[in-house]
C-alpha cells in the first residue's frame, strides 16, 4: 500500500521528475530513509536528547529495512512506468472525449442556429403572401364599389330620363374600304386600340388624366370626373357635362351609354369639364 502510494506520488509529481529519480536509482544511498534536517525547527535549536533519538531511531530504521535488489528496483521502475503510460493514455481517452463532445455541441448549436434563420425566412415570407393578399382583395372590393357606382349612377339617370338601363346603340360597322388595284398597294390595316388614355380638364385648369377600356362607356369617365373633382365644382353633388376639345362637341346623354372607342376618344382623347345647364 506505501509503494502504490509512492508511486501515485511521484505521477502527481509529473513525467519529468520521475525520470530525474530514475537517472539516480543506482546511487548508493537510494535506499536509505530520508533524515529529517536538524536544527531551526519551529524556531529553536534541537536538545541534546532528542538530536540523540533522532539518530537512534534513524539508525535503527535503516537497519530494519532491506536494501532493494537490481531486479526489485527494475520491477518497481517497470510499474512505474507503465503507472505513467497509463495515467497518460487516461487523460489522452479523456481529453479526445471532451473535444468530441465539444464538436457534438457545435454541431447542434449550429443546427439549432440554421432552424431558426429557417424559421425566421418562413414567417417573414408568410407575412408578405398575407400581405399581397390582403392588397389584392382590397383593390377587387375598390374596383367592385366602382362598378357598383357606374351601375346606381346609369340606373338613376335612365329612371330620370326614362331610358332604358342596359340599351346601347349597336355598333356601328365599319365601312369596307376601297379594293387595293394591286397587291403592293395593299392599305396599311387600322390598329384595334385595347385601352384610351383620356386627358380631362377642369375649370379651375387642373387636370385630371386616367386610362380606361376601349369599349367602356363615356358614363365611365363621367363617373371618375364626379368622384375627382373638387369643390370648385359642387363636390360632387351637381352634374356635369364633357366637351370634346377639337372638334368641338358637347357629349349627351345618349353618349354616355356608347363606348370610347365608338366616340371616337381611342387611342387618347382631351375632355372639357364644364357646369351642366338645368333643362
Amino acid at each position: 500500500m506505501a509503494e502504490l502510494t509512492a508511486l501515485e506520488s511521484l505521477i502527481e509529481m509529473g513525467f519529468p521528475r520521475g525520470r530525474a529519480l530514475m537517472e539516480h536509482e543506482d546511487d548508493p544511498d537510494v535506499d536509505e530513509p530520508l533524515e529529517t534536517p536538524l536544527g531551526h525547527i519551529l524556531g529553536r535549536e534541537p536538545t541534546s536528547s532528542e538530536q540523540g533519538g533522532l539518530e537512534g531511531s534513524g539508525s535503527a530504521a535503516g537497519e530494519g529495512k532491506p536494501a532493494l535488489s537490481e531486479e526489485e528496483r527494475q520491477e518497481q521502475t517497470k510499474r512505474m512506468l507503465e503507472l505513467v503510460a497509463q495515467k497518460q493514455r487516461e487523460r489522452e481517452e479523456r481529453e479526445e472525449r471532451e473535444a468530441l463532445e465539444r464538436e457534438r455541441q457545435r454541431r447542434r448549436q449550429g443546427q439549432e442556429l440554421s432552424a431558426a434563420r429557417q424559421r425566421l425566412q418562413e414567417d417573414e415570407m408568410r407575412r408578405a403572401a398575407e400581405e399581397r393578399r390582403r392588397e389584392k382583395a382590397e383593390e377587387l372590393a375598390a374596383r367592385q364599389r366602382v362598378r357598383e357606382k357606374i351601375e346606381r349612377d346609369k340606373a338613376e339617370r335612365a329612371k330620370k330620363y326614362g331610358g332604358s338601363v342596359g340599351s346601347q346603340p349597336p355598333p356601328v360597322a365599319p365601312e369596307p374600304g376601297p379594293v387595293p388595284s394591286s397587291p403592293s398597294q395593299e392599305p396599311p390595316t387600322k390598329r384595334e386600340y385595347d385601352q384610351c388614355r383620356i386627358q380631362v380638364r377642369l375649370p379651375d385648369g387642373t387636370s385630371l388624366t386616367q386610362t380606361f377600356r376601349a369599349r367602356e362607356q363615356l358614363a365611365a369617365v363621367r363617373l371618375y370626373v364626379e368622384l375627382h373633382r373638387g369643390e370648385e365644382l359642387g363636390g360632387g353633388q351637381d352634374p356635369v357635362q364633357l366637351l370634346s376639345g377639337f372638334p368641338r362637341r358637347a357629349f349627351s346623354e345618349a353618349d354616355m351609354e356608347r363606348p370610347l372607342q365608338e366616340l371616337g376618344l381611342v387611342p387618347s382623347a382631351v375632355l372639357i369639364v364644364a357646369k351642366k345647364c338645368p333643362s
